[in-house]
This record gives C-alpha cells, sequence and structure tokens, in this order.
C-alpha cells in the first residue's frame, strides 16, 4: 500500500489532496515544520513511506533540490512529488522528470482544477491498480475491503467491461490469501468437454490425449482464491459437480478414484441477470445461493463519470513508456466525459489507444479522440457511420 508525506506548507490544495488520499485508503503523513531545514521531528516509525509530495515554493525555502534530495534519502524515500503552478501555460499540465524519474516536476495552468488533482495522485500512487475517482465507487471498494477479510464467496454481478476481474483481483490484495495464488479461468472460454478436468483435473489416460496427469484449477488455486469468470456460461451438467465441490471441499479428477480436499476461496462473476437464468433453468438454484454468499455489484462507466480520468490515467500509462505518457487536454477530457460508453473500459482503452496513434507531439486533444459509433448510429439511410469515415475527417484536421 502507498504511503506518502504531503507537506502541507505553501501548498495551497493540502487539504484537497489529503482528503482525496485518506478516501482512497492512502496512508499519509501531514508535515508541517516551520523549521523547513529539520524533518527530524515528522515521525515515520511503523510507516513505509516512499514519497514526499511538496510545492515548488517549499522546495525554494528548504533550500533548493539538493537539500530536498537529502531528506529524501535520509528518510529513505524514493520519490519526490513538486507540484508548480503556471497560470500562463498553455496547456492543462505537464510532467517533468528528473534524476531518472526519481523527481517528478508537475505543472499545472490551474492547480484547483479535479483533472490536475488527479494527475497528482496518478504520479504518486502510480501502483494503485483499482483507478477510481467517483464515490459510489469508493463505497463499493470500502465494502469490499471489508468482504476481503473474511473467506466468504463472492459473486460480483455487472455489465460487460465494468471491471468485474479487476475487483475480484482487489478482493485477494486485501485478503489473508493474498501471498497465495489467484487463479482465473474463464468459464465461457473453455470447451464444455474439456472444462470438467481444466476445472478438476484429471489422471494419466483418463480420456483420449491424456498423457499425463494434471492437478486442475482448484488444486492449482489451494490455499489462494479462485475466480470462476462468466460462470453464468457453465454447462448444467458440471453445475451439480461444481455445487459438491463447494459443500465438500474435495474434489474427484477425472479418472480418479479419490476424493482431494482443497482450501479455496471461490470468486464467480457474471454479466447476466442470475435471477433471470435460474427462473428459465438455465442456472442451477441451489448453486446460485451457494455462491451468492455476499453480491457485489459493478457499473456502467456512464454511472460513475468520474473515474473516467483517472482509469484513462492509468491506461495511457500502461500503453506508453514511463517517461513518455501525453497530456489530455481540457477538450478532450470533456469529450471523454460527455460519451455514454456502452462498452465501458474496453471501448474507454480502445479509444484511448487510437488517441495515442493520432495525437501530436504530447498532447491528445479532441481531435485525436475518435469515438467508434458505428454500433449504435445510423444513418437517415440505414446505413452505418463507419469508423473509417471518422479517421479520414481525422486525417483532415490533425
Amino acid at each position: 500500500m502507498n504511503q506518502l508525506i504531503i507537506v502541507e506548507n505553501k501548498l495551497s490544495i493540502s487539504n484537497e489532496l489529503c482528503n482525496m488520499f485518506e478516501k482512497r485508503n492512502i496512508t499519509i503523513v501531514k508535515a508541517k515544520e516551520q523549521n523547513h531545514s529539520d524533518f527530524s521531528n515528522i515521525n515515520l516509525v511503523g510507516l513505509n513511506v516512499d514519497t514526499l509530495l511538496c510545492s515548488d515554493q517549499f522546495e525554494t525555502e528548504v533550500g533548493g533540490q539538493e537539500k530536498l534530495i537529502e531528506f529524501a534519502r535520509n528518510a529513505k524515500i524514493t520519490k519526490i512529488i513538486v507540484v508548480h503552478e503556471d497560470k500562463n501555460s498553455s496547456q492543462n499540465y505537464n510532467v517533468k522528470l528528473e534524476l531518472g524519474g526519481g523527481l517528478k516536476r508537475l505543472v499545472f495552468s490551474n492547480i484547483f482544477d479535479n483533472l490536475s488533482h488527479e494527475v497528482i495522485f496518478h504520479y504518486c500512487c502510480p501502483d494503485n491498480l483499482y483507478a477510481a475517482g467517483d464515490y459510489s465507487t469508493f463505497e463499493l471498494l470500502a465494502l469490499s475491503r471489508r468482504v476481503a477479510i473474511t473467506d466468504v464467496t463472492v459473486f460480483i454481478n455487472g455489465p460487460t467491461g465494468s471491471g468485474k476481474e479487476v475487483l475480484a483481483n482487489y478482493l485477494h490484495d486485501h485478503s489473508p490469501r493474498k501471498k497465495e495464488p489467484f487463479v482465473a479461468v474463464n468459464c465461457a472460454a473453455i470447451p464444455e468437454n474439456m472444462l470438467e478436468a481444466i476445472l478438476f483435473g484429471h489422471e494419466k489416460g483418463a480420456f483420449t490425449g491424456a498423457s499425463y496427469a494434471n492437478k486442475g484449477i482448484f488444486r492449482a488455486a489451494d490455499k489462494g482464491t479462485l475466480l470462476l469468470d462468466e460462470i453464468s456460461e457453465m454447462p448444467l451438467s458440471l453445475q451439480a459437480k461444481l455445487l459438491r465441490v463447494l459443500q465438500e471441499k474435495k474434489v474427484t479428477p477425472v479418472g480418479g478414484q479419490r476424493d482431494i480436499e482443497v482450501d479455496v476461496r471461490v470468486l464467480a462473476t457474471s454479466n447476466r441477470n442470475m435471477v433471470t437464468e435460474v427462473k428459465q433453468s438455465r442456472f442451477r438454484e441451489d448453486l446460485y445461493y451457494r455462491l451468492n454468499v455476499f453480491p457485489l455489484q459493478t457499473k456502467n462507466l456512464v454511472d460513475r463519470k468520474d473515474d473516467i480520468v483517472p482509469i484513462s490515467l492509468k491506461i495511457l500509462e500502461k500503453h506508453c513508456k514511463k517517461d513518455f505518457v501525453p497530456v489530455i487536454s481540457e477538450e478532450a477530457k470533456d469529450t471523454l466525459l460527455n460519451h455514454d460508453w456502452p462498452g465501458n473500459v474496453r471501448e474507454l482503452e480502445n479509444t484511448l489507444q487510437r488517441a495515442l496513434v493520432l495525437c501530436n507531439s504530447n498532447i491528445i486533444d479532441v481531435n485525436s479522440i475518435m469515438i467508434d459509433k458505428s454500433l449504435d448510429k445510423m444513418s437517415s439511410e440505414n446505413k452505418i457511420e463507419t469508423f473509417a469515415d471518422q479517421l479520414s475527417y481525422a486525417r483532415t484536421t490533425l
């Protein structure tokens, strides 16, 4: 978990930043030292602080970059983030790397803007895997942390691309099993005749082509967490066997004669309405109740728009070199916020990957944002408006 020192002296948005970091479960140490040359009374005992956040004015007052680095070394801090405000800048923000990236200078045209706060958080906590900015998402994460420390089975339901598998990873990372294996299997991606052997394992010679024994996914996840992704796609014939494994905590490999005990926490996900699946006899009612001990629900991106900017920054970092992450212009940000994203995070990621190809220099502007509306936008002649048409327009404007 990220832990950082926020030096509040001369940092006009310190209260907003402190609230944001605390809301996102980040441990912070507030420093209000009047003796700028001495940080000795900042209590770091028991903390694993790796980041220092301060203003450029504070850096000047302590004696410049050299003094700041000296304190960082003494406190074993590996990252320094210095915030500048330049109201005359033509860009929303700019990132300058020094000391091989160990010191980052973040320059903002408007330090009070929400985008500026998200950029600061992103660079202070690059290892924070679950990007979020919406209040409802914070509530979901807080609830997930409470659920994670128990060993109950969790059923995550939500639309395609809304982050169900990411939430499953979050549960594992905050559970007592976090140092044990996390194994995910997509029930829709495996042929029906192979799913049983993959889940429960098989003995050598159990079927044609079984030239060696395989312990299976359940035993591979022993002591850890098993994610059954898109479990609503599991055939009915296998659902009864899964129910027995969940009840008895034992698996019988295909072709085997003895039960093998397993200690696995099971998480399951689906994008379907499971009550409807049960009523239409496509999913066993008893298995549904066995899995649905604690239900969690993910939302469409359109219903949590404050998540869009943090997720976008994380996506850009994922697809860029560490020392080159393009800046999102104000107009581009508005375009992202105003779209409904029927494909959720997958569609957002595709759009940003296209933007990385189309953008000039290090700025993603509105002309770089090419949103594919071919699935939901038809012309009056019932002709699909293709993405190729939008790309042709992009060439004339770039």
